[in-house]
């Protein structure tokens, strides 16, 4: 229930921001590469993409919580579905647990590693490219039914200086 909320909380925030549709949509769309990204840690990618082109944070966190730890697995397995069918490797290389140093995990992971990444691309892009235009048209279509509320004006002059 608390994920609902916050999400619901994120969204509210998102449609009142005081900037254009395309750059809170361009926001999102960017959180939402970054969500399907196969590259970690993620905090990082949002922090550096709001300093770097300065975004908005609130509409990048909403886009990049699409990967959370109710997603993750789904996530992850559409990632290696995804990158082995595009590499025409049928079956996935199985793991021996009997070997668990950090050398054989290693060398029993290398087969994953290109299909993640590109799967892990692939699914980046295309979140990318279905986010930004469904983003705009909803932030534009709530912006168009209810128009900002007037600006509070400035405090009035006191003559005090």
């Amino acid at each position: 229930m608390a994920l609902l909320e916050r999400m619901r909380s994120y969204l509210t925030q998102i449609l009142h921001l005081h900037e254009p549709p395309h750059r809170t949509a361009l926001a999102f769309a960017v959180g939402a590469f970054i969500a399907f990204a196969p590259i970690y840690p993620h905090t990082l990618l949002v922090i550096f993409c709001i300093w770097a082109f300065r975004l908005n944070l609130i509409a990048l966190l909403a886009g990049a919580s699409i990967n959370n730890p109710m997603t993750i697995v789904p996530i992850l397995g559409a990632t290696l579905w995804i990158g082995f069918h595009l590499m025409g490797m049928p079956q996935a290389p199985t793991l021996s647990w009997s070997h668990l140093s950090f050398t054989a995990i290693y060398e029993q992971m290398q087969p994953y590693a290109v299909p993640f990444l590109v799967g892990g691309t692939v699914l980046s892009v295309l979140g990318a490219v279905v986010s930004y235009p469904t983003a705009y048209a909803l932030i534009s279509k709530y912006r168009r039914r209810r128009p900002p509320a007037a600006e509070n004006p400035l405090p009035p002059e006191t003559g005090l200086r």
